[in-house]
């Protein structure tokens, strides 16, 4: 057993300060304040002022470290888990059919050993006129049968699939999901506000990065924004990087729906790299200041975010810490049906982040072991 100590632990739902966490392998045996069960079975370590939390839950990400998930997925997981992530969802943009269920099967055994949450289909069945940093040329109406055959592919290993419910065969591609257990996320749409209620009562339950990639929220027309924030059975993603959003914005959102937020990277190749080239799918994209555009225009193409980022940014913002953690904590977990992570509970796996007073990363634990958070961990340097 490891005992760890700091100056304060957060599960998710309680604050203990100070307070210790005691792992057994890769479970947590137990939670508390310090002195409350004999902890001198074991190592003891003490962090001193810090604050424990969960580890971080990302459901939407695409790389990092000058790769996406289907070329190098440790590569990219070691970025991430760097900067406090122990889970991620594995999201692959649209690509032609064929390329597409290769890399699902390709990525599937990742996540039936655990490695990968799941994997995150963010495309073909996408709004050509909301399209974002996607090939407009493989972009296809949601046959459910299609899509049946994508969920197949992965033998369960798809988690989440985002699609334009407007589109033909929308709606009973929603209800096929609903039917197999996956995530429906209405997202890169032109829905207008009934067919976004629509899709929600037949089975949506996330907004894919909320606001970006659908119509503005207008006073006449009030598209499926409105229908998204209404709903209380809808999780709502957020990229909060400087650039995808205001921050008085998502402060706002923290403000109005703190329990349904969920912070998510949308991070693709160029993360935790310096400027340069790169690629989003078949797409070349250029990454300058750390903002990624499509080459030659003012299309942002995913983000360069970590989320130990974009918790600074929220607290930055105003919004409480407690409140900013469990986003990227507690309710992605829940969002995803994540049952043993995003809190810090007897029986949950031993995923922690150590937190310095300024809310930078100053540890982090997968499955019980401490990582490697040496600055540039995973980096080889911009892809192509």
């Amino acid at each position: 057993m490891i005992v760890l100590r700091a100056a304060h632990v957060f599960t998710g739902e309680v604050e203990h300060s100070p307070g210790e966490v005691i792992l057994d392998g890769e479970r947590i045996v137990h939670v508390g304040p310090i002195g409350e069960r004999p902890s001198d079975t074991g190592e003891t370590v003490d962090l001193g002022d810090v604050t424990l939390v969960p580890g971080f839950v990302d459901a939407h990400s695409h790389g990092a470290a000058g790769v996406a998930f289907s070329e190098d997925p440790e590569r990219v997981l070691a970025l991430h888990r760097a900067h406090g992530t122990t889970s991620l969802i594995a999201s692959l943009v649209t690509e032609p059919l064929d390329v597409l269920h290769e890399q699902i099967t390709r990525l599937a055994p990742l996540v039936h050993a655990g490695t990968l949450a799941g994997i995150h289909l963010e495309g073909p069945w996408l709004a050509a006129a909301y399209k974002g940093a996607h090939a407009e040329e493989h972009l296809r109406d949601p046959d459910p049968d299609e899509v049946r055959a994508a969920l197949d592919a992965g033998d369960g290993a798809v988690r989440m699939v985002t699609l334009a419910a407007e589109r033909p065969g929308g709606l009973a591609s929603i209800a096929l999901l609903r039917e197999r257990g996956v995530v429906a996320a209405l997202g890169h749409t032109a829905a207008d506000h009934a067919t976004a209620m629509a899709a929600i009562k037949t089975g949506v339950t996330g907004a894919t990065h909320l606001f970006n990639a659908m119509p503005a929220l207008h006073h006449r027309h009030p598209g499926p924004v409105l229908a998204l924030l209404n709903d209380p059975r809808v999780w709502l993603e957020v990229i909060l990087d400087g650039v995808h959003l205001s921050p008085d914005l998502v402060a706002w959102l923290f403000e109005i729906h703190p329990d349904r937020l969920v912070l998510i990277t949308d991070a693709m190749a160029a993360t935790g790299c310096c400027d340069g080239a790169y690629r989003l799918g078949s797409l070349p994209v250029e990454v300058r200041d750390g903002i990624a555009r499509i080459a030659g225009t003012r299309t942002i193409a995913g983000s360069t975010l970590t989320l130990d980022a974009a918790l600074g940014r929220a607290v930055g913002a105003g919004v409480d810490w407690r409140t900013a953690v469990r986003s990227l904590t507690v309710l992605p977990a829940q969002y995803l049906g994540l049952p043993d992570v995003g809190h810090l509970h007897p029986g949950a796996r031993a995923d922690l982040v150590a937190l310095d007073p300024h809310w930078k990363v100053a540890g982090v634990w997968h499955r019980g072991r401490q990582v490697d958070t040496t600055p540039g961990v995973g980096i080889a340097g911009p892809a192509r």
